[in-house]
């Protein structure tokens, strides 16, 4: 699943109870199932009532059928469980960098354009770009109008799918993008920053010139797309995402960990201290984050980081994607610390079966060291005396 999907499904899980609107959470779920000729007559019965031409939608939904292997995908999603460190240096190699100093140098106007119109600083773009799709190498090979029909059709969530299904439509009623050919993601994501339709038709910016968007085949096109969506996040210009720092031996770790932000001032007056000297951003709200614990890679994460949480619930995910965006923008690899020994699957497990059983909302207890657990563990460590890292370890299991 890419991380725009992952995004999609999360606010969709909030709303109801891959980005659902609040108008889909006040309109009925839409039909599915059944047989698939006169579910098609109603996916086009319902573009034609949005202004789309029937023709449009009778040229995308030509020879579309049901793809087995985009319903296996589907059911069998894998689990995250690399830790930060393990993730990022996978994700953050040297030739990734290399490529992408690469990429910013050859469409240096087209990220300049990206800065100076939406305000997204090039390292961000160019990161994101890497993590999807290694710069457009692996974009998917599912016919995308299949997966989307499939989707749709099945009856797992529907209201998800169907309206990137009739955003497909307005693409191909434009000239961008063709359904017998295009392909892409299992989940219906496109190009080469993997967006789905309805985003690529709310976002997409033709970077090149040619009176087309395409994500897929276009740099240009799919550069300025992926800025304008981060735009629409909520990305502040000029201001950083996240920032490496160093501790002292003692702070109040109670006072660490996403949500429990305050001005970034006050954290440099308890000793934490940017490796790269900017403490220009004092009156910006920031947390203090550590994926493994106080003896690991610790950073400050400021209002910007939400983008990346916006992109991806993956605390792993955004915080590498972060990290992977200052190394762009010039900062240098990370202090890899001494962090504790984590837990493995079984001792996860069992931690979080005991945090439950204390009164605690892990949410499922399946090994993952989710923002459930790790708050858990934040409160249960500062219970025992022991340093509130939101760290689990051996130590803490004993302990409880």
């Amino acid at each position: 699943m890419s991380a725009a999907l992952a995004r999609r499904l999360a606010l969709a899980s909030v709303i109801t109870g891959c980005l659902a609107s609040t108008a889909l959470a006040q309109t009925p779920a839409p039909s599915c199932g059944g047989d698939l000729g006169a579910f098609l007559e109603g996916v086009k019965a319902e573009a034609v009532a949005k202004g789309i031409p029937a023709s449009a939608a009778d040229e995308a939904l030509a020879g579309a059928e049901i793809d087995q292997k985009v319903l296996s995908r589907d059911r069998a999603q894998g689990v995250f469980r690399q830790t930060f460190l393990e993730f990022s240096q996978r994700t953050v190699s040297q030739a990734r960098l290399d490529i992408g100093r690469q990429k910013l140098k050859q469409f240096a106007e087209v990220f300049d354009r990206a800065e100076r119109e939406f305000g997204v600083a090039p390292g961000v773009i160019t990161a994101f770009w890497a993590m999807e799709t290694d710069f457009g190498a692996i974009q998917g090979d599912f016919n995308t109008r299949n997966a989307l029909v499939t989707l749709s059709h099945d009856c797992r969530r529907p209201e998800l799918f169907r309206p990137q299904l009739i955003a497909l439509i307005e693409m191909v009623q434009h000239g961008d993008l063709n359904p017998s050919t295009n392909t892409g993601a299992w989940a219906g994501e496109i190009g080469q920053v993997q967006m789905l339709p309805e985003d690529i038709i709310a976002y997409g910016v033709d970077g090149d010139g040619d009176g087309h968007i395409n994500v897929k085949s276009s740099a240009p096109d799919a550069i300025l797309t992926a800025a304008k969506f981060i735009q629409s996040l909520g990305f502040k210009a000029g201001q950083p995402w996240i920032q490496e720092v160093t501790l002292p031996d003692n702070l109040p770790w109670e006072r660490s960990g996403l949500g429990n932000e305050m001005p970034a001032g006050e954290w440099f007056k308890l000793g934490v201290t940017p490796r790269d000297g900017n403490t220009n951003f004092g009156d910006l709200p920031a947390a203090l984050i550590m994926p493994q614990g106080r003896k690991g890679p610790t950073f400050l994460t400021y209002p910007n980081f939400g983008i990346y949480l916006e992109w991806n619930q993956s605390f792993i995910y955004t915080t590498s994607a972060a990290y992977f965006a200052t190394r762009l923008s010039g900062a240098p690899p990370y202090l890899k610390g001494t962090p504790e020994a984590g837990l493995d699957d079984g001792g996860m497990k069992a931690l979080q079966a005991k945090l439950e059983a204390l009164g605690h909302n892990v949410g499922k207890i399946d090994g993952i060291l989710g923002s459930g657990t790790r708050q858990a563990v934040q409160k249960e460590q500062a219970r025992l005396g022991l340093p509130a890292d939101g760290w689990p370890t051996q130590a803490l299991l004993s302990a409880l």
